[in-house]
């Protein structure tokens, strides 16, 4: 190998942990995979198994050394990412107090409203709390309830006991910090989404006593703040001990996925673009100024790489309507159906490739958990459009594809006109970038050339390893893009303009039609 430092990167996603060792150069040794529950609850819950969590990660970070890839002592550093804006209850001796609340879960919406509103109301938000959110965090509680400080505020009015008995709430990677070091902490990036800290002095972002007071959080509920390249500390001895690992390994704060994947996809500066379309999607860039547009859900914060803005969003699922289409509509798990192949994505890829760009017209929206950006709204939800009796089952995988790349150029727009100016390329990574039929259906729908970046699915950990590297000074940021390489690129075909330019028109329309439609049906009682 090139070099004999290696770094260990452990992605907690929401399907499960992805764990990979990179060299110094951000070449990929190797990875695995351990998949996770979700376990949805009645009115909008959806919670994961901290202890699941970790069991999941001591498998497949094991099962990754024990292919003896690497010398054991040459791996110097860890570095963590993963899901955002979830909150696990943690008590003083380090255990989870009860399941944590995933980004998914909109149980908080009633509460988090509370605190926005006032007597005169912008959007459901009194202006002066609307002005002092805006300015200090660069954003807004969302009032769909996802956010971080709507999941607390759901526990501390309906689960008062967790509530009591918890010493800190932690996102999802700092509590993955936390078990790795024993330390309470939690990375100036992950925190954002609890609207709390006052980010103006990207230098020095604080907790402000202001926004506790607004949300009602008690700042000794909250961690001590730490810059994301900070270093959290040494590996604990007795995992490092069960890992075959030298006790000096050092563990980065780490990022949420959002901001590791912007790494790890090369487009590392200003206004370079890049789609991720893992189980949920977004389409981010570094941007030289701090901005909110209050009205799409875009809000510039502080980025993994220090002293950086990150334009960022999310769009909530992406990936995972091939996963509704695998696991509940093809090969649902009953006495009927057939056993699920191991290469069902790929069956999708050659089904989609035989339909016409369009499908004939079908339309599907992948709003299956509501939606983020660039709309705030926990109540829409997908669909099949236009379905006839000659649509077949090669129009409605396609029209899947589609769908999350119409719902891709939606974000886009509001991109461009957030950044004012034309996105000229986009990086696609993510499990959905292995697609070449989806990535040429994005450079379709969108107009734009799309960049297949090599090993797509390890952007999140890629990520993280170069994070860790260049916070031990191992590695420069200004390198990054360097080592990112693209495997291909696809180019919009323009016999496919026609019909694509008239499905999304028709595609927001349908948005705009029945979205009091879609409140009616799904808005839950308080």
């Amino acid at each position: 190998m090139a070099s004999d430092k290696y770094i260990l990167a452990i992605d907690l996603g929401t399907s499960g942990p992805k764990v990979a060792l990179f060299s110094l150069s951000g070449e990929l040794i190797g990875s695995e995979f351990q998949a996770n529950r979700v376990m949805l609850l009645p009115d909008g819950g959806a919670e994961q198994s901290p202890a699941e969590w970790w069991d999941t990660i001591d498998m497949a970070v094991k099962r990754l050394l024990d292919r003896n890839l690497v010398a054991r002592g040459d791996i110097v550093a860890i570095g963590t990412t993963g899901q955002w804006s979830g909150t696990v209850p943690v008590g003083a001796n380090g255990k989870a107090v009860s399941n944590a609340v995933i980004w998914m879960d909109a149980r908080g919406a009633p509460y988090v409203n509370e605190i926005a509103g006032g007597l005169i109301n912008i959007e459901g938000y009194a202006p002066g709390k609307l002005l002092k959110w805006i300015t200090r965090t660069g954003g807004i509680p969302g009032k769909a309830g996802k956010d971080p400080i709507a999941h607390i505020l759901y526990l501390k009015n309906k689960l008062p006991d967790v509530y009591k008995n918890t010493h800190k709430f932690l996102e999802p990677i700092d509590y993955i910090g936390l078990l790795l070091t024993g330390k309470f902490a939690a990375s100036v990036n992950s925190i954002v989404l609890h609207w709390v800290t006052d980010n103006r002095n990207i230098s020095k972002i604080e907790y402000d006593p202001d926004l506790l007071r607004i949300a009602g959080i008690e700042r000794e509920k909250l961690p001590d703040l730490k810059p994301a390249n900070a270093i959290l500390g040494n590996l604990l001895p007795d995992i490092a001990k069960d890992w075959g690992l030298r006790e000096d390994v050092q563990v980065v704060m780490g990022s949420p996925d959002v901001h590791s994947a912007a790494v790890g996809s090369g487009a590392v500066n200003d206004f370079e673009t890049h789609l991720y379309i893992g189980t949920s999607g977004w389409m981010t860039c570094h941007v030289p100024f701090k901005k909110t547009d209050v009205f799409h859900n875009l809000a510039a914060l502080p980025s993994a790489i220090p002293g950086r803005y990150l334009l960022t969003n999310e769009q909530d699922c992406a990936g995972v309507n091939l996963q509704y289409l695998r696991d509940n509509l093809f090969f649902h798990q009953d006495e009927l159906t057939p056993t699920k192949p191991d290469n069902v994505y790929k069956i999708f890829d050659q089904i989609a490739e035989r339909a016409p760009a369009g499908s004939h017209k079908l339309l599907f929206t992948p709003w299956l958990y509501g939606e983020r950006t660039p709309i705030e709204d926990p109540h829409v939800r997908g669909g099949f459009f236009n379905l006839s009796l000659n649509t077949n089952r090669e129009h409605m995988v396609r029209a899947v594809f589609e769908g999350v790349a119409y719902n891709a150029r939606w974000l886009l727009k509001y991109i461009e006109q957030f950044n004012g100016r034309r996105v000229e390329a986009i990086n696609m990574v993510g499990g959905g970038a292995k697609s070449d039929v989806w990535c040429q259906i994005h450079a379709d729908v969108l107009d734009r050339p799309i960049r297949q970046m090599k090993d797509p699915i390890e952007v999140n950990v890629r990520g993280a390893s170069m994070l860790a590297a260049a916070a031990l000074g191992l590695f420069r940021y200004e390198d990054i893009a360097k080592h990112v390489p693209v495997a291909k690129t696809y180019m919009p075909n323009p016999d496919h303009r026609k019909v694509y330019d008239e499905l999304f028109s028709e595609f927001l329309a349908i948005y705009e039609n029945n979205k009091k439609m879609f409140a009616r049906l799904n808005r839950v009682a308080a």
